[in-house]
């Protein structure tokens, strides 16, 4: 059984012929092009029409899927990071701490998409902009994700 990544979500429909717009949509446009293979529900589907509209993906797909299905693919039909590098669903899991004091300040629980920048929600409840001012280090081999002073009130 493969190991799933989400690349998107059915959203709403978009025209009369069965397009949708594709919520929270990979980055990867390949993903997304006619006749890419996407799987819904651990089936297969390919993508019949693709474009982009108003800033935002829409495709079709068949067999059609309905409103809110997960839209994946296999884990290891994605290309390697370039170094230095990294796919938000590997942040997923790692410890947050501090720089300098070390403090722990949770577990990444989530890498929410926002529209400035993604956002990691911890298990602990802080929110962090996943931007370089704030994240100093990703270590997915360590397992953490250090981050500077001042982004998290005191535990």
């Amino acid at each position: 059984m493969p190991d799933w990544v989400v690349v998107g979500r059915a959203g709403r429909p978009h025209g009369v012929a069965g397009a949708f717009v594709v919520e929270g949509a990979s980055d990867a446009p390949e993903r997304f092009a006619v006749g890419a293979a996407l799987f819904v529900g651990g089936r297969p589907v390919t993508v019949t029409e693709s474009k982009v509209s108003g800033g935002r993906r829409v495709i079709a797909v068949e067999p059609p899927v309905p409103r809110g299905s997960e839209l994946v693919v296999p884990r290891e039909s994605l290309p390697e990071p370039e170094p230095d590098a990294y796919y938000a669903f590997q942040l997923v899991g790692l410890a947050v701490e501090e720089e300098e004091s070390g403090r722990a300040l949770g577990r990444v629980a989530e890498v929410v998409p926002a529209p400035a920048n993604d956002v990691l929600e911890l298990d602990s409840g802080l929110s962090l902009p996943l931007v370089e001012a704030c994240v100093r280090e990703v270590d997915l081999e360590a397992g953490r994700i250090v981050v500077s002073p001042g982004f998290a009130d005191p535990l």
